[in-house]
């Protein structure tokens, strides 16, 4: 059955069970994440203690409430939690998003609990998102929303979207946080999926999947409950926008893991390989790729073709990047006559006019600037995307060079990658302006062409899934 989960990601009105100010108490960290996101719906604190926090009126019990708020978020001790999910279904509340552990994962009394809590769902037709999760972020411009003890905020939208990332470890979500910020990955949407007492991953999955608001999903999953119905929704999510999944317990050492962690179900990876292949996922081996994956989604939602045109002011950097790229499933066509006639009537005769490009090390933004415009101009038919190399020797001021290739990038039909190597007194700076003109910029050729390869696998995965879903 379709969920409709608004409540979880945009409600109205949010109560906090268990709120604090204390921001080392994780009602505390709730209640401040709320505020910190730019939530603007009504905040109701719920504790027994009353009184006022931050200013808002506090409740000593949901019964107290006027009416029932939309989403009720419950950070209290396990052992009176199903008392309140009582309290809050016998007062019309429906919607939870319980946080705490203590449940099938906590020995015979968690497993007792978790029990009571799914003949409690029942019983009174809620819908539960948890428990033993950190937590729901989502980011979308206008609607931001963020009940979580997690630390911190994700970098959040860009002009194409945002990704989403559906994790069964809070930790990850955590660490993709973190990668947002250092790779500037539009991360604005994360669910910890925790137990999955009701709400599970194709759930979030079915459901941010029909979000115009998202450009990629990201999955870290360990199990999945029902694999023909996880395969039709990621179909049918994949035809419209990639899926991109991180599958953990593929090693003996991993499984066992994974089993203690969440109690997933041992797969084999020929099992895990298939179910990748059913659901047309594109699946990565490292939370590294992952991140990867999101930051050139984030800038190519629709994902790029195999060809691609290297162009480099630097021999080796553009060998590693040939290597990789056709490790990663690139062609690395030749140019084209006209593209290569204007570019050995402008370039020093000791510059490759090959692919890869060397426009050797004294490049300077009158080269950079005139090869990519050749590019464009020449090779638009016979290249997919282009991967810039830039490294930047002592004796070329690189400001230029960026502020050339930043101010021509929005004008390339082609899809523009970037790396930047060596030496970067300006990198902050620099990386901010290729970024903000709508070019991904990596620390090293190599992340670079993985990415790409990463974005080239889309397209035939889309196809497969239009014509499955």
């Amino acid at each position: 059955m379709k969920r409709d989960l608004k409540p979880f990601f945009a409600p109205a009105s949010v109560a906090v069970v268990g709120a604090a100010e204390r921001s080392t108490s994780s009602g505390g960290a709730v209640l401040q994440n709320l505020r910190i996101s730019g939530f603007t719906g009504e905040i109701v604190p719920v504790n027994p203690k009353g009184g006022t926090m931050f200013g808002i009126a506090v409740r000593k019990s949901l019964a107290e409430l006027d009416r029932p708020a939309e989403l009720a978020v419950i950070v209290i001790r396990p052992d009176l939690i199903l008392d309140a999910v009582r309290e809050a279904a016998a007062t019309g509340h429906r919607n939870f998003l319980i946080l705490p552990g203590g449940f099938a994962e906590a020995g015979e009394a968690g497993q007792a609990r978790d029990k009571e809590l799914r003949a409690l769902i029942a019983q009174a037709k809620l819908t539960v998102a948890g428990p033993n999760c950190a937590g729901i972020i989502h980011l979308p411009a206008g609607a931001r929303f963020a009940a979580t003890f997690l630390r911190d905020m994700p970098l959040g939208p860009n002009r194409h979207g945002m990704a989403a990332f559906i994790t069964q470890s809070g930790a990850l979500g955590e660490e993709a946080i973190a990668a947002s910020k250092a790779l500037t990955v539009p991360l604005g949407s994360l669910i910890s999926v925790g137990n999955a007492a009701q709400l599970g991953v194709a759930d979030y999955l079915e459901f941010l999947g029909d979000q115009d608001s998202i450009s990629v999903v990201l999955l870290y999953i360990e199990s999945v409950d029902d694999a023909a119905r996880f395969g039709r929704v990621a179909r049918r999510v994949v035809a419209k926008r990639p899926v991109v999944a991180l599958i953990g317990g593929r090693t003996d050492a991993g499984a066992a893991a994974a089993r203690r962690h969440t109690g997933a179900t041992v797969q084999s990876e020929a099992e895990i390989d298939a179910l990748c292949r059913d659901a047309c996922l594109l699946r990565v081996k490292s939370l590294r790729q992952l991140m990867l994956a999101a930051k050139g989604f984030g800038s190519f939602p629709q994902g790029i073709g195999r060809r691609a045109l290297i162009l480099s002011n630097s021999g080796g950097p553009g060998v590693l990047c040939a290597d990789e790229a056709a490790a990663q499933g690139l062609a690395l066509p030749d140019l084209p006559q006209a593209m290569a006639k204007a570019l050995r009537a402008n370039l020093p005769a000791e510059a490759a006019v090959a692919n890869p490009i060397d426009l050797l090390a004294d490049a300077r933004e009158d080269r950079f600037g005139f090869t990519l415009e050749a590019a464009v101009r020449h090779g638009t038919g016979a290249f997919d995307a282009i991967l810039g190399i830039h490294v930047v020797p002592f004796m070329v001021d690189a400001a230029p060079v960026i502020a050339r290739m930043a101010a021509l990038a929005p004008s390339v039909k082609l899809p523009l990658l970037y790396s930047m190597m060596g030496t970067l007194p300006g990198k902050a700076e620099w990386f901010a302006a290729m970024e903000a003109a709508g070019v991904p910029v990596f620390n090293d050729v190599e992340a670079m062409a993985e990415c790409a390869g990463l974005l080239a696998r889309y397209p035939v995965l889309k196809a497969r899934a239009a014509a499955g879903a």
